[in-house]
């Protein structure tokens, strides 16, 4: 349905949910330069809550979630970038987007793969389950062992698993902490884990 003055209303809806978290993240609140009339405000506040939400997601996933045209979500990724209120970084062939000054690179390096399914799979099966070899991995994702191999030589190249002994998720309780964060974009397993998460967490006093 069209509103009179021609923006779509579940389009609006969907702004204006994530423009609610967008407008507490530091400098993604843009109402005083952007005019109400045209929604730019709640465009480029939807985008920085969408990205708190959902970080390192890449630049299709953002436009097509948010419901935004391609011209439309390049202009405002633009704008909140050029403000720093957001970072752009490369994942292969993507273009992936964060708020700005949250994650390391490590931690940019291991969205990109846990928004993947095969590699977020990996590193979750993992988790839960240290002792998970190869097979287990292929058995619990319903993927072949050479796709298994083939992630998990990525993987241990972004320097997120080590295989040297089995395999072994690196700095598991970053990769948990982001996983438990965000588990609402990273489906019903991250779900799990998240519900499961004190189990897993170790604490140093």
């Amino acid at each position: 349905m069209v509103s009179p003055d021609g923006v779509d209303d579940d389009k609006r809806a969907t702004l204006r949910r994530f423009a609610a978290l967008g407008a507490t993240a530091p400098l993604a609140r843009f109402s005083e330069t952007a005019s109400a009339e045209t929604g730019e405000s709640d465009a480029r506040d939807a985008i920085a809550g969408y990205l708190s939400t959902t970080p390192g997601a890449h630049f299709s996933k953002i436009r097509d979630d948010l419901r935004l045209g391609t011209g439309e979500t390049q202009h405002h990724l633009r704008q909140l970038e050029e403000a720093g209120a957001i970072e752009r970084y490369s994942d292969g062939d993507y273009k992936r987007f964060v708020l700005a000054d949250r994650f390391d690179e490590f931690e940019k390096d291991a969205l990109g793969y846990l928004r993947r399914s095969t590699p977020r799979g990996m590193l979750i099966e993992l988790l839960l389950d240290p002792d998970a070899t190869a097979g287990d991995l292929a058995d619990a994702l319903e993927v072949s062992p050479p796709t298994v191999s083939k992630y998990a030589g990525e993987l241990e190249e972004a320097s997120l698993l080590s295989r040297d002994d089995g395999y072994a998720v690196e700095r598991p309780e970053t990769v948990l902490l982001l996983i438990v964060r965000h588990a609402d974009s990273f489906g019903e397993r991250a779900m799990t884990l998240a519900r499961e998460a004190n189990a897993h967490l170790e604490y140093t006093g």
